[in-house]
């Protein structure tokens, strides 16, 4: 019952390829431990938790490591985005595209020029 219950949790685990999952259900409680790829996706599973059974759920226990702590994500730059879209997808904030910029001199010359398929690293803040 309580797996169905965080049946999205796990959905949005096996899309973010978490490695080494492991998935147990022991005296109601469900266990969920796996090593996702950069910090922001183990912020994802964790607003998906709390989606689901609020802030401090009791009937879930989740260990997640991060594979890559140096950076806080990869973003695959689409059609139509500009850093500050991109900046405040992450981080809430549209003017903290300058520190994704810094982040990528080695791809990027202009903060104002990017091109779809560009692979930029999002940097911890």
């Amino acid at each position: 019952m309580v797996k169905a219950k965080y049946q999205g949790v796990l959905d949005l685990g096996q899309k973010l390829n978490i490695q080494n999952g492991d998935v147990s259900v022991e005296n109601g409680t469900l266990n969920i431990k796996g090593t996702a790829n950069t910090q922001y996706e183990k912020n994802q599973l964790w607003d998906k938790i709390k989606e689901i059974g609020g802030e401090s759920p009791s009937d879930i226990v989740a260990d997640i490591n991060v594979a890559d702590t140096s950076i806080y994500h990869r973003h695959t730059v689409k059609s139509g985005e500009s850093l500050s879209k991109i900046a405040k997808h992450y981080y809430g904030d549209p003017m903290k595209y300058k520190a994704i910029f810094e982040a990528n001199t080695g791809i990027l010359k202009n903060p104002d020029v990017i091109h779809p398929d560009q692979e930029l690293v999002i940097p911890n803040l």
